[in-house]
Parts: structure tokens; sequence; C-alpha cells
């Protein structure tokens, strides 16, 4: 058994790649409310710090994130009405998305084990995702009569298109790791005992970057399909515009110019 709360999301910082680590392991990782809280103020943190350049997401034991687990959340108060469960999504699962969504720093999901229901969403809404070959992933949320939360509905037709997603939604089937690179949810599977060596080579490897060109980037992927071609090209214009004040930017061309490998700084 894992002790305080502070123990139940492990972290750590290394060659600029801060580590966040769900660790409840008994629990095959079914996020809490305490862990869900931690997870968001970490990449928070992860964004405002100029040490920090890149993000992994993993966990500890045979699971990644079982799904939700609603123990330690405040105590309900009072007779439910209309409004609380809209609420209570609002505040909870899709806070947990959209941190990893709109983090300022590239966020790798290192997925160790099974994926289901919201840590499915968890992994999937990070910028690349590399999986053990044990991984699974579990839309798992029909099985209890439930609609997908946390951006599932979201995530998964970006990913796969709708039929697919409205496939793996509506019966809810284990998706082996080898399938979930097939379809697209995952970039790479490696062998169980590669995944850490794996997602810490990448990781450094982003963390090496020109870290503002890439949050620029993170964003105009991630808005993409959400508005037309016009809005898409402001965006671009604008986000050239910013990233060309950076002094990785200009360290860029001069190493161009000067033909040698670029130095980033991550500013």
């Amino acid at each position: 058994m894992t002790g305080s709360p502070e123990d139940e999301v492990l972290h750590r910082i290394e060659s600029g790649v801060s580590w966040i680590t769900l660790n409840r392991p008994e629990a095959m990782n079914a996020v809490t409310w305490d862990q869900r809280e931690r997870v968001i103020a970490r990449l928070a943190e992860a964004s405002a710090d100029p040490a920090v350049r890149a993000v992994v997401v993993t966990a500890t034991g045979k699971g990644f994130c079982a799904g939700a687990d609603l123990r330690g959340a405040p105590a309900a108060t009072g007779e439910r009405v209309a409004g609380d469960v809209a609420r209570m999504i609002r505040l909870g699962a899709q806070r947990l998305i959209t941190a990893v969504l709109d983090c300022e720093k590239p966020v790798l999901a290192a997925v160790n084990g099974t994926a289901a229901g919201i840590g499915a969403h968890l992994a999937l809404a990070c910028d690349l995702v590399v999986a053990a070959e044990s991984a699974r992933f579990i839309e798992v949320f029909v099985r209890r009569g439930l609609v997908p939360d946390g951006g599932g509905a979201y995530l998964l037709p970006r990913l796969v298109g709708p039929q697919k997603a409205k496939e793996l939604m509506f019966f809810g089937d284990a998706v082996p790791a080898a399938e979930a690179e097939r379809l697209g949810l995952v970039n790479r599977v490696v062998a169980d005992g590669e995944l850490e060596g794996t997602a810490r080579e990448w990781a450094e490897r982003l963390a090496q970057g020109p870290t503002r060109a890439l949050a620029l980037t993170k964003q105009l992927v991630n808005a993409s399909l959400d508005g037309g071609r016009a809005a898409a090209l402001a965006a671009e214009a604008t986000a050239q515009e910013i990233n060309m004040t950076t002094a990785d930017a200009n360290e860029g061309v001069a190493s161009f110019v000067e033909r040698r490998s670029p130095k980033y700084l991550g500013r």
C-alpha cells in the first residue's frame, strides 16, 4: 500500500523533464480526487517553470489508470439538483484533460498497463503516447451504462475518426497496445521492460528542443480541427510572429547559416 496522499503522485525533474507518476498500484491507479488535483497542479507548474521543457505522465504497477476512484472526493451535501452532475464533470474529469491539452510543454504518456475510462482519455490527451506491449485501452463507460466523460467524445474522433470512435465507445471492448498503434491511438509500442527507457529518450529529446516553438506548434495542432481554414492560417501567422521573438528561433536560424547543430535553451 502507498502512504500519504503526497506519495500517490510521485514527482521528479530530471534533465529538463517533469516526471508525474500515479502511484496507487494496488488500485490499478484508479485516480482519486486528490491525485487529480495534484496532477493538474504539476502540469500547471511545468507550464510556468522555464527549467521544465517536457513532461512524462506514467504510473507504477500493472495499471496506467483504471478510471476514476471517487473515494476522497468532497462529500456531497443536501439533495442533488439539476446542474450538480454537469458541474462535477466540468470541475473534475474535464479539468484534468484540459490541463494536459493546455500544458505549455509537450506531454508524453508512458502507458505501462490498462488505461480505462478517464485513464484512457488521460493518455490520449497527451501529445505523444508510448505504450508497453501489455497495455490496453478500454472505453469502459458503456459497461456501466454511462456516457463517456473527460473529453472522450472530443478526443477519439480526432484520433481514429467518428465511425471507429463510436465502435470503441458503443462496445467498450479492450484494445490491445498493438491494435491501438494500428488505429493511431499510440505512437509506438515497446516491450514492457523498454517503456521507461523509451519514454526517457523521447522526453529528453523533446526537452532539448525549441520549447516555445513546440508549445506554439501544440496549440496550432490542437486547435486545427475546431475551426476553419482562415482561423487556422491566422493562428499560424500569429504563432510565427510570436516565435520569431524567441532566442531559440534566432539560434535555429544562426545555426543553419553557420552550418552547426543548434543549442536550444527553451527561451
